[in-house]
């Protein structure tokens, strides 16, 4: 029953997508039509764009923008850089969905392909945010290998964790990491490490063709505080030894040097040096992120960049500033 139901609300959605986006029909007009009301319209049209079943794109980028992405490419060595224009917002929350927009489309266009069979997935709340917006992409082919510990240290499920979403998008096959994000302590890590089911997803996950990250911070509006991943004693530990990066479990300075902290070689997953040399593409959002960014970049690990404009424009300065220290 709940499938037919599913499948009925999928059916209306679409009509009402059709209706409102090609037909130019209002809501009102629309509710005529189905017969329902117009706040179930709003709610079909907001189902349509969540589902995927309505792809929304706008083409090119301010030369602002463009200007950024050349300094940026050049600096750091990037093979690929998106900077996502400023909504106007002035907060983190415009910034992320300016980068989802953006990262969804190269996303698209990279699973569009065939090159890329195998995908390592991390998870945050940027790259949540950009699975949702990216629109549905046959790719049944298509392995999704979760990186790191899927579970949070209370063995919960993480609300990053963008596998199942991704394998929603694209009909692959997506493998989670049944372990926490973080160990306890290194014993309960190798303990978890002897465990044959985990060794072979890692070694799998390894082998991918591309890797799509996020970069967190240690800031109190980082996801590790947010979802309780760190305590606030190790978050304190964490800022007084310097570490501003979350890059794949593992904490970085500023210079994108390894933070002198234990909990990172509690992290269980890969490790950002197992993926050097690889396609890695980092999704940011925000200017808050602008030290946790710049160590990422400095570590030489990441290919691919999509941030939003305001960090961008941060991170240059911020870059530059560091540069005109150290000449």
């Amino acid at each position: 029953m709940q499938t037919r139901d599913d499948d009925w609300t999928s059916y209306m959605a679409i009509r009402a997508a059709w209706l409102s986006f090609v037909g130019g029909r209002t809501q009102g007009e629309i509710a005529s039509q189905l017969g329902v009301s117009p706040a179930k319209v709003h709610r079909l049209i907001a189902h349509a764009q969540k589902a995927g079943f309505v792809k929304f794109q706008v083409d090119g980028r301010p030369m602002e923008c463009l200007q950024l992405e050349k300094e940026l490419t050049e600096h750091f060595g990037l093979t690929n850089c998106i900077i996502a224009p400023d909504l106007g917002g002035g907060d983190d929350d415009s910034a992320l969905r300016a980068v989802a927009v953006s990262a969804a489309q190269f996303l698209s266009g990279m699973l569009g392909g065939s090159n890329v069979t195998r995908l390592g997935v991390g998870m945050g709340r940027t790259l949540t945010a950009a699975v949702e917006a990216l629109p549905k992409v046959a790719r049944t082919d298509l392995e999704i290998m979760s990186i790191c510990g899927s579970l949070t240290r209370t063995l919960a499920a993480n609300p990053y964790d963008i596998v199942q979403k991704m394998q929603e998008r694209t009909g692959g096959i997506g493998y989670y990491l049944p372990v926490p994000y973080f160990a306890e302590n290194q014993d309960e890590k190798a303990m978890f490490l002897t465990q044959r089911s985990v060794q072979d997803l890692m070694d799998r996950a390894r082998q991918s063709d591309a890797f799509l990250i996020g970069i967190g911070s240690v800031e109190n509006e980082g996801h590790l505080v947010q979802r309780g991943m760190i305590s606030k004693k190790e978050q304190e530990d964490l800022l007084s030894g310097g570490a501003v990066c979350d890059l794949m479990g593992r904490f970085l300075t500023i210079e994108g040097k390894l933070a002198p902290d234990p909990l990172g070689d509690c992290a269980v997953g890969l490790h950002f040096d197992e993926v050097r040399g690889r396609r890695v593409i980092a999704l940011v959002g925000g200017e808050s992120k602008v030290d946790a960014t710049l160590a990422a970049l400095r570590t030489g690990v990441i290919t691919d960049l999509v941030a939003d404009e305001t960090l961008a424009r941060a991170l240059t300065a911020r870059a530059g500033l560091q540069l005109a220290q150290s000449a």
